[in-house]
């Protein structure tokens, strides 16, 4: 049993000194989950694109952000090979305790690389970006899976990303449906494959597409930015783009996604650092 006023939780950040609203939306979400549950909870940054920072395994709980550019850009060098011997440490840690296990989960630009990494579905760059306010589904996995308890079906959710991971059946990396827990809207209309929203990696690694630490506040600043605002515009309309802006007062979009999904991570892996 681990004293759970004593929870370690290292944080990666893979933006690579670009200015974000990731980091700090991870950093409130830790804060706030603190002051909520009445833990103490001690937390330390890695910048590991930037300055190759890693964590060892001395911490209880990873929690590894999104990130900008290509997730094969670090092939070959340090830090994506810190990063993907990071993640075997953990499962082989996992593997030989019982009892204590670590926890990660993995946003975005480290979720493409994960699926790298453990060889599942198709990394591919996408026709063009998507960044929005937008309806994830869940599989059949992910209704019952508690990462996304308290959550409808559909949930919304910030959505910014240029690459994209795919799930096609003839392929050799296809993923395990037990393993996909939400996908992206079906658009029968369009020949492309739905893109994989989340995956439970392993039982105590999981990773989304999606951004679950971004709030109302940093998304406004994002949709008020003339880049972003032309670029949903143009790809979805300007009914669109005001439906996103006026989502933001809604609690039941993504602020309960922000208020459900790390925290009910947190809740797992804490949980399971009590039991015996």
């Amino acid at each position: 049993m681990t004293d759970t006023n004593n929870i370690k939780i290292a944080v990666i950040d893979m933006n690579k000194g670009t200015a974000n609203q990731g980091m700090r939306g991870i950093l409130e979400t830790l804060l706030r989950y603190q002051s909520e549950m009445n833990l103490s909870l001690s937390f330390d940054v890695f910048d590991l694109r930037q300055k190759g920072e890693i964590p060892d395994l001395n911490y209880h709980i990873y929690i590894s952000s999104g990130g900008p550019g290509n997730p094969y850009e670090g092939k070959g060098e340090q830090w994506e090979k810190d990063f993907f011997d990071l993640l075997e440490q953990i499962e082989a840690f996992n593997a030989n305790n019982e009892h204590t296990k670590k926890h990660a989960f993995l946003i975005c630009h480290s979720f493409q690389m994960a699926c790298r990494k453990f060889g599942l579905g198709n990394v591919i760059q996408r026709q063009t970006t998507a960044f929005g306010i937008f309806p994830v589904f869940l599989t059949e996995e992910g209704e019952n899976d508690t990462l996304f308890n308290g959550l409808p079906n559909p949930f919304y959710a910030v959505d910014s990303r240029d690459w994209q991971v795919t799930n096609p059946d003839d392929t050799p990396f296809y993923i395990e449906a037990s393993k996909v827990l939400a996908l992206e809207k079906d658009r029968p209309h369009i020949d492309l494959e739905r893109c994989v929203m989340s995956i439970r990696f392993t039982k105590e690694i999981v990773g989304t597409q999606f951004h679950p630490e971004a709030d109302p506040i940093g998304m406004k600043r994002y949709l008020l930015q003339e880049d972003k605002k032309n670029d949903i515009i143009e790809n979805h309309g300007l009914e669109k783009y005001n439906d996103m802006l006026n989502s933001l007062d809604d609690p039941s979009q993504i602020a309960l996604t922000q208020h459900v999904v790390l925290p009910n991570f947190l809740n797992e892996a804490i949980n399971s650092l009590q039991e015996v």
